[in-house]
């Protein structure tokens, strides 16, 4: 039996405000701190909102419901995000929209090759790119009727979301080391120090992550990575 698109008892109408009323998003993605601003802004539009934390995760809600929106982290902890995109974009019953965010736009054409329909860069806190994001490429059939108010607003996630991260990787780090830890952990923290502008992290994970695909010495990448974790976990670092 097909699953019901993202059923919902007779409610309120979208309004200009809140155009995404009587919508669910589905956001895929392993950082709270990134989650959380996505929850800020499906908040302010009006959509309910789901998160998974893995591709295990997004594979349960979606065997048990269809969401109107599912917007997927491109880099995840039990694999790539691509493989899900492409799963959904060839269901027999398809998603409205697709998303695809990454802190590295350039995984953004291998994600539309995929099937995105369109594509967040992080950090995700503005809510009028939000909103346009997910109405540009909603069919006309489902497109909020009337007018949108385009707002300037942004978000702005819980600190104490973002010190979970930092601790979250800290601990990923301090438990492994191997190629496909350092990749998700170079990965991971790129995309979170760039959601929290962090460009000292973001940096020093990039150049983790470069180091690491050119097969180069990255003992003192990583040490300088725990390092600055270490610094923003116990305050002698502005987070």
């Amino acid at each position: 039996m097909p699953l019901n698109l993202d059923p919902l008892p007779l409610g309120p109408a979208p309004t200009a405000a809140r155009p995404f009323i009587g919508m669910t998003i589905l956001v895929v993605e392993d950082s709270r701190f990134a989650s959380e601003a996505v929850r800020l802004l499906c908040l302010k539009s009006g959509a309910r909102i789901r998160r998974a934390d893995s591709l295990r995760a997004a594979r349960r809600h979606l065997s048990v419901y269809l969401p109107t929106v599912v917007i997927v982290d491109l880099g995840l902890p039990d694999g790539s995000g691509l493989e899900l995109i492409g799963n959904l974009a060839n269901a027999a019953q398809r998603i409205p929209v697709i998303l695809a965010t990454s802190g590295d736009d350039r995984n953004f054409v291998s994600a539309v090759d995929a099937g995105a329909d369109g594509v967040l860069s992080k950090p995700i806190e503005s809510l009028a790119v939000f909103q346009k994001a997910v109405i540009d490429n909603l069919p006309l059939d489902k497109r909020p009727p009337g007018l949108r108010l385009v707002s300037a607003e942004t978000v702005s996630p819980d600190p104490v979301a973002l010190r979970d991260d930092f601790a979250h990787i800290a601990d990923v780090l301090t438990a492994s080391d191997d190629d496909q830890t350092i990749d998700y952990v170079a990965q991971f923290l790129t995309g979170v120090a760039r959601s929290a502008n962090d460009d000292a992290l973001e940096e020093a994970a990039s150049t983790l992550a470069a180091n690491r695909a050119d097969g180069g010495r990255i003992r003192s990448d990583i040490a300088r990575v725990a390092g600055m974790l270490q610094e923003r976990l116990e305050g002698r670092a502005a987070i």
